[in-house]
């Protein structure tokens, strides 16, 4: 079960830096001088509480956000009343976006495609993006690597703590998919009327997938021009990185 006060914690937590450099890798790959941003329509793709959709609006573009977490969606809507922004945000798993609309762009960050741990999945997701964008148009994401994944993360450990709060998060190896992880996440809250800490969890399950097969899949969703990067975008690829930028476009 996901919490509304386990996807507040999560938002207050994330450093928010991290949105605009989404943003920046976006814009740049986006902006046409031949074209407004706002005949430009984007999908942010499991978009979380919405911070970069709002980030999108507010330059101009038209957004949409979709994500899973009814949770996630309520915080994003309440982002676009305190910031006044133009966004609408649909509750869709992104193996089956159906009932949307079609874009000139769609996002994907955070590694939320790592959370697809079949390829079959990750094959419907593209096919579903291919789907919906249109001719010519542009899909941006990031996944972590199986560097990342084999090397960094087992054994990892963070711990966050203020005057009525804390985080707890530890990583482990995964044994249910190739390249994969476990993330054992926990919350505490001290709830003044019970004197006392109120507690959630969730285990997050992430696959890495290799440039290869992340390239075959990509074709097979009908994508071309197919750019692969790292620091958001700033350096060229390489594999012993902690995550890959990709860049395609609907062919």
């Amino acid at each position: 079960m996901i919490y509304t006060e386990f996807a507040q914690f999560y938002d207050d937590l994330f450093d928010e830096s991290l949105y605009d450099r989404w943003l920046t890798y976006t814009t740049d790959r986006i902006t046409n001088p031949k074209r407004p941003n706002n005949d430009i329509k984007i999908l942010d793709l499991a978009c979380g509480t919405g911070r970069l959709a709002v980030k999108l609006a507010k330059s101009g573009y038209q957004v949409d956000g979709a994500d899973l977490s009814p949770d996630m969606l309520t915080l994003a809507d309440q982002r676009t009343q305190q910031t006044n922004s133009n966004v609408m945000f649909i509750q869709a798993d992104m193996r089956d976006l159906s009932d949307l609309d079609n874009y000139d762009v769609i996002t994907c960050f955070d590694d939320s495609l790592n959370y697809l741990i079949s390829q079959e999945d990750f094959q419907k997701t593209l096919n579903s993006v291919s789907q919906h964008l249109n001719p010519g148009g542009k899909f941006l994401f990031d996944v972590i690597t199986p560097y990342q994944v084999t090397d960094v993360y087992p054994g990892y450990m963070y711990n966050y703590r203020t005057e009525d709060s804390a985080f707890m998060w530890t990583s482990y190896e995964g044994d249910f998919a190739p390249a994969a992880v476990e993330h054992d996440l926990s919350f505490f809250s001290y709830n003044a009327e019970k004197d006392a800490y109120d507690a959630y969890s969730e285990l997050h399950r992430e696959r890495a997938y290799d440039y290869d097969e992340l390239m075959n899949m990509l074709m097979g969703g009908g994508f071309r021009d197919l750019k692969f990067t790292t620091d958001f975008g700033d350096k060229p690829f390489a594999k012993q990185v902690k995550r890959w930028f990709v860049e395609s476009t609907k062919g």
